[in-house]
């Protein structure tokens, strides 16, 4: 069985019937807080910076292809992910890879940071704590590095996986690092329930593992 469904009408840990698993895995950007709300804050962020430095303006598409690449190559295999995604931003803008890691640095890890504590999804917050207390064992399966970001929220967690470890190495949907979440759980994948909030990525990893899975709205 397989969920879908807006969190709106009610608690998520009634919707979801979340006690009867023995281990929930979540996502992060857009699952732990809102997508929507940190990309206007950040947009504020960048015109603000780039307004005073306009002579490195270019780096906005640096950053804005730097997260299309990731997108376009999410399905392919790549030997060593963690690299390959600097070097594809890098190949097609003509610069060093380094040049790439260090605008990604600023702009996709650190800056947010100081945001994401007020994008935060209290329903989920708020179920993960629930989840803690009743004694149940969460993961993160991200398809970014996450430890700042649950640090950010106030969140510890049994297992944090990032699909650029190097013992995964696969961006989502591949179910690799999923799967990888469960065993460190030490809870088979039939037991254990995914929160996302893309179909198309968490919901299809999901499914390649043979997880049930719940996207949010």
């Amino acid at each position: 069985m397989y969920l879908f469904n807006s969190y709106k009408r009610k608690s998520l840990e009634n919707e979801i019937g979340i006690y009867k698993y023995k281990a929930v895995i979540f996502d992060v950007d857009g699952t732990m807080y809102h997508l929507k709300k940190m990309y206007r804050i950040m947009f504020r962020e960048v015109i603000n910076y780039y307004f005073y430095h306009p002579q490195n303006f270019r780096e906005i598409n640096i950053i804005i292809d730097f997260i299309k690449e990731r997108e376009k190559h999410a399905l392919e295999v790549v030997d060593d992910v963690e690299n390959a995604q600097y070097e594809w931003t890098a190949i097609k803008h003509k610069i060093s890879q380094q040049e790439v890691r260090e605008l990604v640095e600023r702009w996709i890890f650190q800056v947010p940071l100081q945001h994401i504590y007020s994008c935060r999804r209290i329903k989920v917050i708020d179920l993960f704590n629930s989840l803690t207390i009743h004694g149940i064992p969460t993961g993160i399966f991200s398809d970014y590095p996450s430890e700042a970001k649950l640090k950010k929220l106030g969140l510890s967690t049994q297992c944090i996986v990032s699909a650029t470890d190097p013992n995964v190495g696969r961006l989502k949907p591949d179910p690799k690092g999923l799967l990888l979440a469960a065993n460190i759980l030490g809870v088979s994948v039939e037991d254990c329930l995914l929160i996302g909030d893309r179909d198309d990525r968490d919901g299809e990893c999901a499914r390649r593992a043979g997880m049930e899975y719940f996207i949010l709205d």
